[in-house]
């Protein structure tokens, strides 16, 4: 039998899950909500087959896994619906962008016997779990620490314009947005990081999301990882996570560039997809299959996003 998903909010993330959960064989997203009567509309045109509800409550009725893909200031208020009806839970980071009421909402979270994930989108990832598999065989030698570039000439991106939330401070910005991913990912690989020091830059509008981040964090080892971060200039976008070992060093671009260095340029380690998208969703729907079905799977846990999200803030917070 198929898993009939809620879609709450219907934006860029909503619409895109919207598409490949209707390829998957375990799910059927047929009840979907969004305040927006033009976001309900383009997802109708995009999936006749599903259904506009009248509220996020009759989609979140209807389910037997909730999607939350709207912006992070509602998402406590649709999560904590979903699981009061005992409904699955996948949702996108983070909590919210408040610390406090992000662990009063998580520890509300953890007292409920219901599958909860949270969409981290390479944590089930191919180029994950081969970095780990190199690492822990010892083939890298000793890892020496990692390193995190971002840079974009625009943010939003030309294809998150309708997103409009996402340049402004309060809930918006490539840290969250971007940054955190590679947060994730770094900690899978060498453990909890800790924030030594950070310099966060904003523009001169107080509303707006910050335009350049400069940062150190480190393990419990001391293992160094630093970020850079800005955004302006015609420029592609770049998005790197080069983790270096002593015998070979990894490399990550664009999510899905797998590469590898002994010392001279990096080498590509397989082909690249035709859609990287594709495979990278379709590997996480399949974790979240096993999720529901409580079986041992890769996707991000509650406290890995949290301890993401308070990283994400505390480097927000340094000017």
């Amino acid at each position: 039998m198929t898993t009939n998903v809620a879609i709450i909010g219907l934006g860029i993330m909503g619409t895109r899950m919207l598409k490949h959960m209707r390829k998957h064989k375990e799910f059927n997203p047929k009840y979907l909500w969004d305040p927006n009567p033009i976001a309900c509309e383009n997802a109708i045109k995009q999936d006749s087959k599903s259904q506009i509800m009248k509220s996020a409550d009759e989609a979140i009725e209807n389910s037997n896994l909730v999607y939350l893909a709207c912006p992070p200031t509602v998402r406590e208020t649709y999560a904590l619906k979903a699981v009061d009806m005992g409904k699955a839970l996948f949702l996108e980071k983070p909590f919210g962008t408040d610390i406090y009421n992000s662990k009063n909402f998580i520890e509300k979270l953890k007292n409920c016997n219901v599958p909860i994930a949270v969409n981290f989108t390479q944590a089930a990832g191919i180029a994950l779990a081969d970095l780990l598999e190199t690492k822990n065989n010892g083939k890298m030698g000793e890892i020496l620490g990692v390193d995190i570039i971002v840079t974009y000439s625009s943010w939003p991106r030309q294809w998150q314009k309708e997103a409009d939330w996402l340049r402004f401070k309060k809930e918006g910005g490539m840290t969250r947005e971007v940054i955190s991913h590679f947060l994730f990912f770094t900690e899978r690989v060498v453990g909890p990081l800790k924030v030594m020091w950070a310099h966060t830059s904003y523009p001169k509008d107080p509303l707006l999301c910050e335009t350049a981040v400069l940062a150190k964090l480190e393990n419990k080892d001391g293992l160094p990882v630093n970020i850079f971060a800005s955004v302006g200039g015609v420029q592609p976008d770049r998005q790197e996570f080069t983790i270096k070992g002593s015998k070979k060093s990894r490399k990550i671009a664009e999510f899905y560039k797998d590469s590898e260095s002994m010392g001279d340029k990096f080498i590509r380690l397989r082909e690249e997809p035709v859609d990287p998208r594709a495979i990278s969703l379709k590997s996480q729907l399949d974790h979240l299959e096993l999720k529901i079905n409580n079986k041992p799977n890769s996707l991000a846990t509650i406290d890995e996003a949290f301890r993401v999200q308070k990283l994400v803030e505390e480097i927000l917070s340094k000017t």
